[in-house]
């Protein structure tokens, strides 16, 4: 019965969404209620619309401005280069001139297309790359099909957001022996001057062999609306039955990355104006390629399938391995959460990409290890020794959290979230060469602080005192479970570390670590903190002291926390909460406890067409990278049976949904194991 309504529900999300179920692929022909899917290479994001050739922002990885003059930081929107405007007949494309939309993402070579008929004239096809091989750059490959003569007038366009200061626009043509480069360039100041950003973009012209006429290419034409709105045009008449191909490429640079960003942005373009298509989006397809080695194959179910490599895609395109770069929330789909880095890179993104690509992984522990000084000043700003990390970090390392959020000033469990994953980055990679230059040293002045930070009581065991844990709803409170254990792993995990190198560990690491107290109830139940009584919560807290942090393993416990806090869990709390209550009734063998929490930790998010996932049930935020972790962490760490231990990535018991045939994790680990589950 329960998998005849899954069959029905799954024909009705259909229905509205105009979405079919494709493993790589998946196609919209309904924009109603549109909510768009990110295209990015790890360090932009491009985000397109639901109007033909319309794209809405670009975000820019790492690079930051103030969200307001008294403001803290925030993520930047960059001057949008992927503009383009098609005329046909002296009429512009509209979203109400066309029939036979389409839009396509191909989550195996991250591409975005979008097709459709503009009148009985023409038909066109359009996709947009954010190239994996040249990052600071995106590519828009466009074909027109004339079903009449027609002509055509197309214009490419920068557009560069109003809060930019003093922007400068122009247009000229390189010209170098038989090589002809149109560029179109604007640079202008960040809001409040922070950062000069430039972005150029120019037209590509694939030669066609099929007529002398269309091996002519057309004059370009510029057109400056203002120094905020930079135009490049041409006009081509197209014949009857005949087809014609261009590209419109830009790239965009800032100060963060660059001394010299818009003759850097040139330089990029220039490039791939000159190298093959083929061979410049071959070498795109390859990198994804490489990423895609990193696996998740669910057979008998295509939706989760589909659901799960776009959680699996979505980290991909955020995170890149050359980087030392961290995941925001939203990752680079919007400015949501500012961009800061949040525990959400380190506790919910984190481990799938360990388990499956640990060159991303690792950038997201060396963006921590960059910013270690920055941590220890931190700490003993505020009367602690060692570091401690800020609860909202952007590209300088400090605390971030706007000052009327609590949580920047209480939330100090992120340290302990911190070394936890540095200490199962070198668990599973055996990088000692790592762990002697970037992870022992942050082991140890995270342990510092934990042993800074905790207060003896007369019995001799340790409090932690006022602090906000997992969940937020709760501030002020002594012994928080969550932040408490995370304490007493990270301090056990220093220690492992010490030994792996041969260092010699403090003795208060142990006499600390061994002694923080987690309070329980008279009958048994594990209290979220020193006072709790029964009041609901954001988001699992408890409940983490079972996964990840495996300190509490008597199953009687474990089932009497699971079922007294999961009632506790507010409906519109954040995506990732439930993921936790699934992975541990996976492990206990409760499949149908397991399945059901894994589809509610995120179907409830999902945003039409493309499954787009939002932060919670009643937001509308694409896409929240946090939830793709936890959804990730159920398929890998609860059905899938995968533990991270001392010993690396192994596999204990495994379990499967009803109507799964069979789960395969490929590339998993640094020798790329595979590992099959089947019934």
């Amino acid at each position: 019965m329960k998998n005849v309504l899954f069959v029905v529900l799954l024909i009705l999300f259909t229905s509205v969404t105009g979405q079919q179920l494709d493993g790589w692929n998946i196609s919209a022909t309904n924009s109603i209620n549109y909510t768009g899917i990110a295209i990015s290479n790890g360090r932009i994001g491009i985000l397109p619309s639901k109007i033909p050739f319309k794209i809405d922002h670009i975000i820019l990885n790492n690079v930051f401005e103030k969200e307001s003059a008294l403001g803290v930081s925030r993520i930047l929107k960059g001057i949008n280069f992927a503009n383009i405007s098609v005329e046909i007949n002296g009429e512009k494309i509209e979203e109400a001139s066309v029939s036979n939309w389409k839009q396509t993402l191909n989550m195996k070579e991250a591409s975005f297309t979008t097709s459709f008929d503009f009148r009985d004239i023409a038909t066109i096809t359009h996709t947009i790359y954010a190239l994996r091989n040249v990052p600071y750059s995106g590519y828009i490959d466009v074909n027109v099909v004339g079903k009449k003569k027609c002509d055509l007038k197309i214009t490419g366009i920068i557009k560069t957001p109003s809060v930019y200061q003093n922007p400068i626009s122009t247009y000229r043509v390189i010209r170098d022996l038989d090589t002809s480069i149109p560029i179109l360039q604007t640079v202008a100041q960040s809001e409040f001057g922070r950062h000069t950003v430039g972005a150029t973009a120019s037209f590509i012209f694939h030669e066609d062999t099929s007529s002398e006429e269309n091996r002519q290419y057309p004059k370009l034409v510029h057109n400056k609306i203002s120094e905020y709105d930079n135009r490049l045009s041409f006009e081509k008449t197209l014949q009857k039955g005949t087809s014609f191909s261009f590209t419109w490429t830009g790239a965009e640079c800032s100060t963060q990355d660059f001394s010299d960003p818009i003759s850097e942005s040139e330089r990029f373009v220039i490039f791939n104006a000159l190298t093959p298509k083929s061979i410049l989006l071959g070498k795109h397809k390859e990198l994804w390629g490489k990423l895609w080695e990193g696996d998740i194959i669910i057979e008998g179910d295509v939706q989760s399938q589909q659901d799960v490599r776009l959680a699996l895609y979505h980290l991909y395109a955020f995170g890149r391995g050359d980087s030392n770069l961290s995941i925001p929330p939203m990752g680079l789909s919007s400015q949501g959460y500012n961009g800061h880095i949040f525990w959400d890179a380190e506790l919910w993104m984190f481990p799938p990409l360990l388990a499956l690509n640990q060159d991303i992984a690792k950038s997201l522990l060396n963006y921590r290890s960059d910013r270690i000084e920055i941590a220890k000043r931190k700490a003993a700003n505020f009367g602690y020794k060692g570091a401690m990390f800020p609860w909202e970090s952007d590209d300088t390392g400090e605390e971030s959290t706007p000052p009327r959020a609590l949580t920047g000033v209480f939330e100090h469990h992120i340290t302990a979230d911190v070394a936890i994953a540095f200490w199962n980055y070198y668990a599973v990679t055996k990088d000692k060469e790592w762990l002697i230059k970037r992870g022992y040293p942050l082991l140890k002045e995270v342990a510092d602080y934990w042993v800074s930070r905790a207060t003896q009581n007369l019995d001799g065991t340790f409090s932690i005192k006022n602090v906000i844990g997992a969940n937020e709803f709760a501030h002020n409170v002594n012994d928080n479970a969550f932040t408490n254990g995370s304490a007493i792993t990270a301090l056990k995990y220093a220690i492992l570390a010490a030994e792996e190198i041969g260092f010699g560990i403090k003795e208060d690491w142990k006499q600390v670590g061994d002694n923080i107290l987690i309070h329980k109830t008279k009958n048994g139940i594990t209290m979220e903190h020193s006072t709790y009584d029964g009041e609901m919560i954001k988001q699992a807290d408890v409940n983490l002291l079972a996964y990840p942090l495996n300190i509490i393993t008597d199953k009687k416990t474990i089932l009497k926390d699971l079922k007294y806090y999961e009632p506790k869990l507010i409906k519109e709390g954040p995506a990732m909460g439930k993921s936790v209550f699934a992975i541990i009734y996976a492990r206990l063998g409760d499949v149908d406890n397991a399945f059901r929490l894994f589809r509610n930790s995120y179907e409830p998010n999902k945003r039409p067409p493309f499954g787009a996932l939002s932060e919670s049930a009643t937001s509308n935020n694409p896409y929240f990278a946090t939830g793709a972790g936890g959804m990730l962490q159920v398929v890998l760490f609860g059905f899938g049976g995968l533990y991270f231990d001392r010993t690396g990535i192994t596999q204990k018991k495994s379990i499967l949904p009803d109507h799964w045939k069979s789960l395969t994790i490929k590339g998993v680990g640094p020798d790329k194991k595979t590992y099959v589950v089947k019934k």
